[in-house]
């Protein structure tokens, strides 16, 4: 149960690093610059099913506009599934 705590938690690091990556190269990466915009459009094909419910929630209480505040959101989020989670699966086992 160890292992499964363990892979859950680092499923979870892994989304919020791709979240803050995909922040950090939004800045930087340009079509021009191939492997880098490659890189991009992978992280965004990944992220973008957590981030757009995201964006949605924001819009409804009238919070977007030129700064996008829906990674901030997607990573308290997935912190607190992650937390709910791994204490979920500690109760069960002990």
């Amino acid at each position: 149960m160890i292992i499964l705590m363990r892979a859950i938690n680092f499923f979870f690091q892994v989304l919020i690093y791709l979240i803050l990556g995909r922040a950090i190269l939004s800045w930087f990466a340009r079509p021009n610059n191939v492997m880098v915009y490659k890189i991009y459009i992978m992280i965004i094909q990944v992220t973008e099913p957590i981030l757009t419910p995201c964006r949605k929630l924001l819009a409804r209480f009238g919070l977007n506009g030129m700064i996008d505040f829906s990674p901030i959101l997607a990573i308290v989020g997935l912190t607190i599934i992650n937390s709910l989670l791994i204490n979920l699966l500690s109760t069960l086992v002990f």
